[in-house]
């Protein structure tokens, strides 16, 4: 076991280019017109989620965002979750119509498992800036980067996306815009980038080959599509549902993302082999077991709680304590390209 303590890396420090690129592009003469107004639909009395809420107006208004909140169902008249699917569906629609709105964002879970799901595929693609919409996630799961901004449609859209050519460069090819991915694993795989976890001296598309990564959580809006975007990135990603420990499975990208259960391996095994640890637990009580740890392997806590006990950094060489303003920015970038491929559409439509 090292002796010294490894080195703190707050979300603070990662996201602090991110910030000037966002404060310049809203600089620009597209956005001195009107700004972007992005509403985010409530239908919760959950705190975490008010607290998520006050962040992201917070944020927002730092850089010049005009950001409303909309409050629905048990959010607002205290129904107990009656009617909830319902009326966040019809603010859904209603903000998906409104030409004055450039970006939303749902606060989940409400419900849960499908009817979720459901709900996030009614947000139309050209403003979902939690990159949560089935043709979103569909690019994601098939390691499509770059996309046609024409055929981002409030409806499914009929179209084979082609797929990623390996490069060096992450510029998105004449006639093609990058997709939208969603805004925490994006903005786990940046904090990922600025820790060197990334080698930039390999091709782009396989710039995380050669880690392997354990990431606990499975959700369908964290777990799966970090662990797809890692394993897309070439890394070896063993994925694990915290509720169902030790049960796990590795996740390879040739060229696909592809998910191979591995019944025989435990919880503590993957920890020994891992060069990065990713836990978004959304439970108090849970910490990840230390004495597990790789020496020198890299730590990061994505949950609102604490998910590693007190003495990770004796075993991490990097300890990242949360990535909640980094998710924030993603976000944000997100909304801002979207606007640019509105844009985009309403030309093409012109």
């Amino acid at each position: 076991m090292s002796t010294s303590q490894g080195l703190l890396v707050t979300a603070g420090k990662v996201h602090t280019p991110f910030k000037t690129e966002l404060l310049a592009a809203m600089a620009s003469e597209r956005f001195a017109r009107r700004p972007p107004h992005l509403v985010g639909i409530l239908a919760t009395k959950k705190d975490d989620a008010r607290t998520y809420a006050e962040f992201t107006k917070k944020a927002c208004e730092q850089i010049g965002i005009d950001f409303e909140l909309r409050l629905v169902g048990e959010a607002r008249e205290g129904l107990d979750g009656q009617g909830v699917g319902i009326e966040v569906e019809e603010a859904i629609l209603e903000a998906n119509d409104d030409a004055e709105v450039d970006g939303i964002m749902v606060y989940y879970p409400i419900y849960g498992g499908r009817q979720d799901q459901y709900l996030q595929s009614v947000v139309s693609p050209q403003k979902d800036v939690e990159g949560l919409n089935h043709q979103f996630l569909f690019n994601l799961y098939h390691n499509v980067r770059f996309i046609n901004p024409l055929t981002l449609r409030p409806i499914p859209a009929s179209h084979l996306p082609t797929p990623l050519t390996k490069t060096s460069s992450d510029e998105a090819p004449e006639g093609t815009v990058k997709s939208i991915l969603p805004c925490t694993p994006l903005a786990i795989v940046k904090v990922l980038e600025h820790l060197g976890v990334y080698n930039k001296m390999l091709e782009y598309g396989d710039r995380a080959r050669g880690k392997v990564i354990t990431v606990i959580n499975r959700s369908e809006v964290v777990g799966r599509p970090l662990a797809a975007l890692l394993a897309n990135d070439g890394a070896r990603v063993i994925s694990v549902d915290f509720s169902k420990r030790p049960a796990a499975s590795t996740t390879k990208s040739n060229p696909h993302h592809i998910v191979t259960p591995l019944p025989d391996i435990t919880l503590a095994q993957a920890l020994s082999i891992s060069d990065v640890v990713i836990s978004a637990v959304p439970v108090t009580s849970y910490k990840v077991p230390t004495q597990h740890l790789k020496d020198g392997c890299v730590c990061v806590n994505v949950a609102g709680e604490k998910n590693f006990e007190s003495d990770v950094r004796e075993r991490a060489s990097i300890y990242v304590p949360s990535v909640g303003v980094m998710t924030i920015a993603m976000l944000q970038r997100n909304l801002l390209r979207l606007c640019g491929y509105q844009d985009m559409i309403k030309k093409d439509q012109a």
